[in-house]
């Protein structure tokens, strides 16, 4: 059982992680969230797909392949930069539900099964990138809730009216709550730009920008992060690789379309 607390907010939790307890584990709410997620990721994705003229069908299919992809890749890139918590015992590298996924091993495994994805189906890979952005997301956003039931990846202390205290120790940041409602602008954002904006990929793009950017500066104030050297955490910098990225894949695929649309034009004078 976690208290977890905003005491300059008067607000006070008391929150079991595990929902439902048989023998020594049972279903805890992180899982709910996350399962939760992700289908209200599918139900958007479907949605945004549809409206680009794609089929919905297309993103079931997809699910079956990204979700176990995801999940060995959060966990790869979690093992890769904490090898030293796992090379005397290799068992527990398998040992998910002990906790140690990392985000965004899960977008680039993400991305690589898409890629493949798209190429064997003969679909575009932009469009589908674009809607999948979307929905990895609102995913995102949900599932940081899961780690305030847990009471983990906060910051470090603050005096701020906001500052959180987990089992009486604190307050810190609630680093969850600053990516979930960034995570939150995104997706509002995405989602109106999938509607209104056919550049293919620019919103695959924007993704890639709009959370590298947040994430960069909400990693700086987290305890828990992964290093590739002392000082440096991983995620800033794979976070500074997806804003440059990201600003330079929006004038590519800006660029691309322009040039498609003026070829059009030209071929439709001749």
């Amino acid at each position: 059982m976690n208290t977890i607390a905003f005491p300059k907010l008067g607000l006070s939790f008391k929150i079991d992680p595990i929902l439902v307890h048989y023998g020594d584990g049972g279903i805890h709410w992180y899982g709910i969230i996350i399962a939760s997620g992700v289908i209200l990721a599918l139900v958007l994705c479907s949605w945004l797909y549809k409206g680009r003229g794609g089929d919905p069908e297309n993103l079931l299919d997809f699910l079956l392949w990204a979700l176990p992809a995801g999940i060995v890749g959060a966990r790869l890139y979690y093992v890769v930069f904490s090898w030293e918590s796992f090379k005397d015992d290799l068992w527990s590298i398998v040992a998910i539900w002990e906790g140690g996924l990392a985000i965004y091993g899960a977008i680039i495994a993400g991305i690589i099964v898409c890629i493949l994805f798209c190429r064997i189906k003969g679909i575009s890979f932009w469009e589908f990138a674009d809607v999948g952005a979307a929905g990895a997301i609102l995913g995102q956003c949900m599932g940081r809730w899961g780690n305030f039931v847990n009471g983990e990846a906060h910051g470090g202390p603050t005096s701020l009216p906001w500052g959180m205290t987990i089992n009486g120790d604190g307050p810190f940041h609630p680093t969850f709550l600053y990516e979930s409602l960034w995570s939150l602008a995104g997706l509002i954002i995405l989602t109106v730009l999938i509607r209104r904006h056919r550049v293919p990929g620019s919103c695959f793009f924007v993704y890639l920008l709009w959370y590298g950017f947040g994430r960069f500066f909400i990693e700086e104030l987290r305890t828990d992060s992964l290093y590739v050297l002392p000082g440096i955490r991983v995620s800033q910098i794979v976070a500074a690789a997806g804003v440059v990225l990201g600003i330079a894949g929006i004038i590519w695929r800006t660029a691309a379309e322009k040039k498609r649309k003026a070829a059009m034009l030209e071929q439709e004078s001749d």
